[in-house]
């Protein structure tokens, strides 16, 4: 996408400015958006952002600009106005090193056939009607498709030149149930790594029972009681707190401010002996899954938590420069308009040796969080807040009636203390990260796990 000798000339530039290092990011996005709603196509949107990114490091301080064109003239402008912010002199070592276009092992993805805008609405129609068929009670379905090529090219001072293609392809699904003035919703956002070939092997029969008897589940539900008790949070989803309570805390993009609360701990039991935790870029099909991050380095697993033990920081170029702890290949951005920062990809807890019966029998009395919602952590204090979605009652080890208004309240570090019993139905769910480099793909998952105590708040 970008001429390598216009690449030269602009690292070139910066290291001439007295950059120790630079590095440019060239990407080019193709993305398809639909919606329906209320039976109908609400909106479709199709377009292509083309954008390079140039990023100057000086010492322990770096700085970052981009620009939509590519024309030699505008990168060393550019890089030129980027690096009069530092006053240093010209680095003595001026020695570009020539470029040699490496491509790394490709992750595997859902294929993407090209299939015209129409066939994807029928398939958004057929799955509208599955829905509303389901029960009388269902009132609204609210339906999105969303499919995204980026291309990516990557050059550095250190002589990398790097090329990716990364698919992306998610629904959205949400149904409103209606009774008097009970109602509720149910939802499902499956993601991947691909193209058209991922939605159309999606089972719309399993979809549609699944959101419908979410919905109804939740709007004949009592409200929950408050209390500290015992929880055991089922698979997927309920890997959001782990994500949100430990796993930005554990991104050096926390650790180097010292935001973390874990900044200081490697090598320490932070968690229950029973707990192992990962963040893997590696696995194939993962909405989260990269060949490479966003400096062009090879993606990786990384052991975060090794039975209770913390292990690795995810980290980044900056992050690596200011803490000293090693690269992990996590380095990740929405896009050219932002400079990349150590970011999660596929985040969960690994599977235990226990069944979910086995976990809610150990429970006695407590809650059963079927699935998870949204919620909120502040990664300095590791405080979170998080909704659930659909819960139950669980008496004498046994599921029993329907709550809604949970909520999980509490701390990352006693949370991941308290976790005792580790499910072996280990599954993922996609989602969208928001942090200081924007919103990326992100995985979440975990089997189900049992929390020995959590203050649940609630109405009843």
């Amino acid at each position: 996408m970008l001429d390598s000798t216009i690449a030269q000339e602009v690292i070139f530039e910066a290291l001439n400015s007295g950059a120790d290092f630079c590095d440019i990011f060239v990407e080019r996005s193709q993305i398809e958006d639909l919606s329906f709603n209320s039976s109908v196509v609400k909106n479709v949107r199709s377009g292509v952002d083309f954008g390079v990114g140039v990023r100057l490091i000086f010492g322990k301080q770096a700085v970052y600009g981009y620009t939509n064109s590519k024309d030699k003239n505008d990168l060393v402008k550019l890089t030129q106005k980027l690096a009069t912010q530092f006053k240093k002199e010209r680095n003595q070592q001026l020695n570009v090193l020539p470029f040699k276009l490496k491509q790394a092992s490709q992750i595997k993805s859902y294929g993407d056939s090209e299939v015209a805008v129409v066939e994807k609405i029928n398939h958004l129609k057929t799955l509208d009607k599955k829905i509303r068929n389901q029960s009388e009670y269902i009132q609204q379905v609210n339906l999105s498709y969303m499919q995204r090529t980026q291309e990516v090219e990557i050059f550095d001072s250190e002589g990398l030149h790097v090329k990716d293609t990364r698919p992306y392809v998610r629904l959205g699904v949400r149904s409103y149930a209606k009774d008097g003035d009970q109602q509720a919703t149910g939802s499902w956002n499956p993601g991947a790594r691909g193209g058209y070939e991922f939605f159309n092997s999606l089972n719309f029969d399993e979809i549609a029972d699944y959101v419908t008897r979410q919905a109804v589940t939740i709007m004949r539900a009592k409200d929950c009681p408050a209390g500290k008790m015992p929880v055991v949070i089922d698979n997927g989803f309920g890997g959001v707190i782990f994500h949100e309570a430990c796993g930005h805390p554990l991104e050096t993009t926390a650790v180097e401010k010292k935001a973390s609360v874990f900044w200081d701990k490697k090598g320490e039991m932070i968690a229950h002996e029973n707990l192992s935790a990962v963040d893997d870029g590696t696995v194939d099909h993962l909405w989260g899954s990269l060949t490479m991050d966003d400096e062009g380095m090879a993606t990786q697993k990384t052991q975060l938590i090794k039975n209770g033990r913390l292990e690795n920081f995810l980290c980044d170029r900056m992050g690596e420069i200011k803490t000293g702890h090693p690269r992990t290949g996590s380095a990740r951005r929405e896009s050219y308009k932002y400079a990349p920062a150590s970011r999660m990809r596929n985040t969960f807890i690994e599977a235990g040796p226990h069944s979910k019966d086995d976990l809610i029998q150990a429970m006695g009395d407590g809650i059963y969080a079927k699935a998870m919602g949204g919620g909120s952590v502040n990664p300095g204090t590791g405080e979170f807040n998080f909704s659930v979605q659909e819960g139950y009652i669980v008496k004498n080890g046994k599921i029993s009636e329907p709550i809604k208004g949970a909520t999980l309240i509490g701390k990352g570090e006693d949370i991941m203390k308290n976790i005792s019993m580790v499910g072996s139905n280990l599954e993922y769910a996609a989602g969208m990260c928001g942090s200081v480099s924007g919103g990326v793909p992100v995985t979440v998952g975990q089997p189900a796990v049992k929390v020995d105590q959590i203050l649940v708040g609630g109405k009843a």
